[in-house]
């Protein structure tokens, strides 16, 4: 089945084909299609490229990695069926299933993860999400040209045994392995076809679905995967990513019956969705804080915490909140999200204060440092994709600047692939608009990004060795309490030089057509597609 641009996919889902049984015409069973609303174009179908929640939410579906996701969200087991961890933390024995299977009906082995896992950490791939695998015995120096693959950490036992030795001691490494990073790729696959092996009629993976189309700027589809482990449960039959960066084409889309999932609604039609389609409405609270990275390789702001903090005391976030998003979210006075279990948030002095009290401040720091009235003017940039909620978002904060610090601002407005290759490379003037969702429940999934060491995804370029030297001290502390008390102090220590500017914390605009069964709340916004089921088919 094709799905062309202007047929409604909905359409396609409930026409029933007819077969001649018995010698008479009767209607077949209707395939169950599920249309998700997947915003912008993903980065990646590459499961170790792709570095948005676009890729990530295809990603889910179509690979498993040794850890995976569960019907409520929390982390499961997948391909390893269990595993056990040394005394001293640093071995960690995988044991995988006898019935894990790629979608060409080979068995998935611990050979196809070491591959997988080279792969990732190797300088050719240039992947961005190489630190992930760091803690693995010489993963870090992989990367950097001084180690070769083959000593890389990660050793086959036998086919189903997948042995892990790490560094030192590392407390959400186990955690870690339910991202899609770590997920498995097929040694013979990727061997056979090599760059090209993520295109449809190319790609094995050995999730709940394989890829069969991708039409660029337009959808992305996937098919039931007949050897996966649990296809007896799976229910629907087809799934389609569909892709623009309009929230406002995705909601038209939504209520013409093209789209069964919306993953984030417009925030300029929330007022309007209460009134008239609360029913559809799941908006919830997620491990995501968005945020204004600041450019800490180009001045002035590189080398003037005054202005950095001037500038984040002068957000607004409650008017952001009530009066632009109002979905729920909550002001951002930190980097990482609230409710990561056993996480104390580190203290933000300005978040006890009143706005007012942060207004003064905020003026007293940009005289200091020599801006504002009777001193130079302060020029920023604030680079944004192509999205009304985000342009919104930037707009109210370029007025808090320009009217409490007299401040201009100007706003860059790009694709979401320019948006992140331009934060990447650092190539951006002053700030540009993020988000970060936990890649698993910890607080080093978002205080990792500003490691001085990680490359592109530290798109703000900040560098503090203080800092980086507490977060790696930290995570060879084995007991869980006494490690993310000194990630706190890490935090603190980020926060203090204001190389980002915290935002909001984050809650998930879904909405979710009533035929739509089986939804969940996330806390890493995550809802497999094998959990769901699309009724009246």
């Amino acid at each position: 089945m094709r799905i062309a641009r202007h047929i409604a996919p909905a359409a396609i889902a409930a026409f029933a084909t007819l077969s001649l049984v018995a010698g008479g015409a009767v209607p077949a069973v209707a395939e169950m299609v599920l249309n998700r609303g997947n915003q912008a174009e993903p980065t990646s179908l590459d499961p170790q490229k792709g570095t948005d929640v676009q890729s990530a939410r295809i990603g889910y579906d179509l690979f498993e990695g040794l850890l995976t996701f569960g019907p409520d969200g929390k982390t499961i087991p997948g391909v390893a069926e269990k595993w056990e961890i040394s005394a001293d933390g640093l071995t960690y024995i995988f044991h995988l299933r006898a019935d894990a299977k790629w979608s060409d009906g080979t068995p998935v082995t611990a050979a196809d993860f070491v591959f997988s896992w080279r792969r990732v950490v190797d300088p050719k791939t240039a992947s961005d999400y190489a630190y992930f695998l760091w803690p693995v015995k010489n993963g870090e120096a992989i990367s950097n040209g001084k180690a070769a693959l083959d000593t890389l950490g990660a050793v086959a036992v036998d086919a189903r045994t997948l042995k892990v030795t790490l560094e030192q001691p590392t407390g959400y490494f186990l955690s870690s392995l339910v991202h899609r990073m770590t997920y498995p790729v097929s040694k013979a696959n990727v061997e056979k076809f090599g760059a090209e092996f993520a295109k449809p009629g190319n790609m094995v993976s050995n999730g709940a679905y394989k890829l069969t189309e991708y039409l660029p700027q337009s959808y992305v589809k996937a098919v039931k995967n007949p050897f996966f482990r649990e296809s007896g449960s799976v229910k629907v039959d087809t799934v389609v990513f569909h892709h623009t960066d309009s929230p406002e084409t995705e909601l038209r889309r939504f209520r013409a019956g093209e789209l069964d999932i919306v993953q984030m609604a417009p925030v300029t039609q929330v007022d309007w969705l209460r009134q008239n389609m609360p029913e559809t409405m799941k908006f919830y609270p997620v491990l995501g804080t968005q945020y204004l990275a600041v450019n800490m390789t180009k001045e002035p702001l590189a080398s003037n915490p005054k202005l950095r903090q001037a500038l984040s005391l002068a957000v607004d976030r409650q008017i952001i909140v009530d009066k632009i998003t109002k979905s729920g979210d909550t002001p951002a006075y930190t980097l990482t999200a609230p409710g990561v279990p056993g996480y104390t948030l580190p203290d933000a002095n300005m978040a006890k204060a009143s706005q007012a009290e942060r207004d003064a401040m905020a003026k007293k720091l940009v005289a200091e440092a020599g801006y504002g009235p009777g001193g130079k003017l302060l020029t920023v940039e604030i680079l944004h994709n192509t999205n009304e909620s985000t342009r919104k978002i930037a707009v109210g904060v370029a007025s808090m600047w320009q009217s409490k610090l007299g401040a201009k601002v100007s706003l860059n407005n790009q694709e979401w692939k320019v948006v992140l290759q331009n934060a990447g490379e650092k190539s951006y003037t002053g700030t540009v608009a993020l988000g970060w969702i936990a890649d698993f429940p910890d607080p080093y999934t978002f205080l990792k990004l500003f490691l001085g060491d990680v490359g592109k995804m530290n798109r703000a370029g900040y560098n503090n060795p203080a800092f980086d030297a507490k977060l790696k001290e930290a995570n060879v502390i084995t007991d869980p309490a006494k490690r993310l008390a000194m990630i706190a102090e890490g935090e603190a220590l980020m926060l203090a030089d204001a190389p980002m500017i915290p935002l909001y914390h984050q809650a998930y605009r879904n909405l979710v057509h009533p035929r739509v069964k089986g939804w969940f709340e996330s806390a890493m916004g995550v809802q497999p597609t094998r959990y769901l089921e699309v009724a009246g088919h």
